[in-house]
């Protein structure tokens, strides 16, 4: 038997070898060590599995970028170092037994015979963050001794294929908030996609209870002033040979490689672009959470913004202006699930019904985009009106302005609690039913609890108490809001009261005494619900934020693109759905005609110009 070994060992490829020979018994943590080579690790599983498990590797790339795999008919590992003695770090493995690892290797000597039905998975570990690090000037705080650090498994599911379904695993480094951004440029110009991280903010939003118990490895602690950072892990391929159940596998042990002669496929700092280049920003406190965008989206949505600021009615907008609160805005929107939309103005308090032309349209047009991103939409309007829009809604969808139905809720207020009860399933704040909140020409309260139109008239006979909704929301971690106004009496609109009591006349009556987080101020509302749905538009195209979206396992959303483009605002669909409020008797909210115009500004000639306009932004190549 010793002389038949040695005789295999002697035909073996040096690349194999390199797995078997090694049994010196000591551990070493290779993360972050290449001296030339490129470090990568191993998944060796039974033939019969191969096919599945490199699907499964494609479909989720983010955490298990595959390098190479051996031939299905050749038992080898793929382009490894040719003298392993001296050109490869002692591989330690895992051996696991359906599903179960029952210990661990210093060499595969043992199986030998096994290993000849097998395929050999290698799977890049290149990226340092410790380098990264090093680069941003953020000494390494991994823990002491020869010890990984912590990675955790989430309840992100990785895309299923065939015996392969897991949970992706990541991993943390608790990050200055004011080194973010030079360290994800730094990480994404060394690595490419697979430097940019999958989330940054709160654990819990990944599923995550506890930094302190990872899964793997041992914790990093976070400072005061660190916001945690998580980058998808190679150590979800652990969990994916575990859920297969093979009935024998091996992988690396966490925190050590093999040393390999594969060539860097990732993107050189000389290659990124500024579809490529990779900007945060924050989009809440509570719970804590940054998204991630590239600088060309950025730019197209702060265009957007700069658009829809005109103030065609001189009512002194522009001093209620803050940047980037359409970008915010949009970002928070686009990671929400279900939304709650709530319009109507009644100004025209003589005439049935009261309201105008603006809030609707922008309202619709909003809820288009997001029913075709997926999400949940609904709306929330007074009681009075609750006849006239759910004919709007079911007209819009006769006339394919709207893709379905939206539901139409109403709300009368009464506490606190009932506000609770209104947004969270069994009025449990742990468990909202929305998780952004949008006002478009809503009506707002003002400071003594009055609600006023331009002219100082005090309309609130006609306006249920949906400020309340917002008013709770500030207290419900996980739900955002936004407001859009032109005038400075709009729902949200008490972010900026202060501009508005200065610059905007009648401002110290009429002004909104209820915020939002996020303030969209235009010329026209309804321009400001058409932006937010260019500026979804925009983000959901780009493969920045649509990684960081999907956790980087699954397709890209990009594929759904000709769909978004068709659920975009047109001139077409903006022109029926004024039709459609034309039919209902809506009037205008300057000069109170039933008519194709808003504010007292015609459809064709004005509104046609500012919607496309919009949609050149949108779909312009930069």
């Amino acid at each position: 038997m010793a002389a038949f070994i040695l005789h295999l060992k002697s035909c073996l490829p040096s690349a194999i070898r390199s797995l078997i020979l090694p049994k010196k018994a000591y551990i070493r943590n290779t993360s972050g060590m290449a001296g030339g080579l490129q470090p990568a690790s191993v998944v060796v599983l039974p033939r019969s599995l191969a096919l599945a498990f490199k699907s499964f590797c494609q479909a989720n790339s983010g955490p298990l970028p595959l390098l190479s795999q051996s031939e299905q008919d050749k038992w080898m590992l793929p382009a490894l170092g040719t003298a392993p003695e001296a050109r490869t770090v002692c591989p330690q493995f895992r051996k696991y037994e359906f599903g179960v690892c029952t210990g661990g290797l210093t060499s595969l000597e043992d199986y030998a015979e096994q290993l000849k039905d097998m395929v050999t998975f290698v799977l890049d570990c290149s990226f340092s963050l410790e380098r990264a690090l090093g680069i941003v000037g953020l000494s390494r705080r991994n823990p002491a001794g020869l010890s990984h650090a912590g990675a955790y498994k989430t309840t992100v599911p990785c895309a299923t294929v065939a015996e392969f379904c897991c949970p992706l695993v990541v991993t943390m480094r608790p990050i200055p908030k004011d080194k973010l951004e030079r360290l994800l440029q730094v990480t994404c110009s060394m690595a490419g996609e697979q430097g940019q991280p999958i989330h940054i903010g709160d654990p819990e939003l990944l599923g995550i209870k506890a930094l302190s118990k990872p899964d793997y490895g041992n914790c990093v602690e976070c400072q005061p002033e660190d916001v945690p950072v998580f980058w998808p892990s190679q150590l979800t391929s652990l969990e994916a040979v575990i859920s297969c159940k093979a009935a024998l596998a091996f992988t690396s042990m966490p925190g050590c490689t093999v040393m390999t002669h594969l060539k860097d496929s990732k993107t050189p700092a000389s290659c990124l672009t500024p579809k490529t280049v990779p900007e945060v920003h924050h989009i809440s406190q509570d719970p804590l959470h940054y998204s991630i965008v590239s600088a060309a989206a950025v730019q197209k949505i702060r265009k957007l913004e700069e658009t829809i600021a005109i103030d065609p009615g001189n009512r002194g907008i522009g001093h209620l202006l803050c940047k980037d609160e359409l970008l915010k805005a949009s970002l928070s929107l686009s990671h929400a699930h279900s939304v709650l939309v709530t319009t109507g103005l009644p100004t025209h308090f003589n005439h049935k019904p009261p309201e105008e032309t603006d809030g609707p349209p922008g309202a619709i047009a909003l809820g288009a985009f997001l029913q075709a991103l997926g999400k949940n939409v609904s709306m929330v309007v007074d009681q009075r009106a609750l006849s006239l829009h759910t004919k709007l809604v079911e007209d819009t969808v006769k006339q394919g302005v709207l893709k379905s139905q939206i539901p139409i809720l109403t709300y009368q207020g009464g506490s606190v609690k009932d506000a609770q009860a209104f947004l969270c399933k069994d009025g449990d704040p742990k468990s909202p039913r929305f998780d952004h909140l949008v006002a478009i020409e809503r009506a707002g309260r003002a400071a003594d609890g009055n609600y006023y139109n331009a002219r100082k008239v005090n309309i609130k006979h006609l306006v249920d108490p949906i400020d309340d909704l917002f008013l709770a929301a500030q207290k419900i971690p996980g739900i955002s809001s936004t407001g859009v106004g032109d005038g400075g009496n709009e729902l949200g609109m008490g972010k900026v009261k202060k501009a508005i009591k200065r610059h905007i006349r009648n401002g110290d009556v009429i002004a909104c005494d209820v915020e939002a987080d996020f303030a969209v101020i235009a010329g026209v509302s309804n321009w400001g619900g058409y932006a937010l749905a260019c500026a979804l538009y925009i983000l959901n195209s780009c493969e920045v934020h649509g990684r960081y979206l999907r956790k980087a396992i699954g397709p890209s959303r990009a594929l759904g693109e000709q769909n978004w483009t068709q659920a975009l605002p047109s001139i077409t669909k903006e022109e029926k759905m004024l039709g459609i409020l034309v039919q209902h008797k809506v009037r205008s909210g300057v000069s109170g005609i039933v008519g194709m115009e808003v504010d007292g500004m015609p459809f064709h000639g004005v509104h046609t110009k500012m919607i496309q306009k919009l949609l050149d932004i949108s779909t312009e190549h930069v």
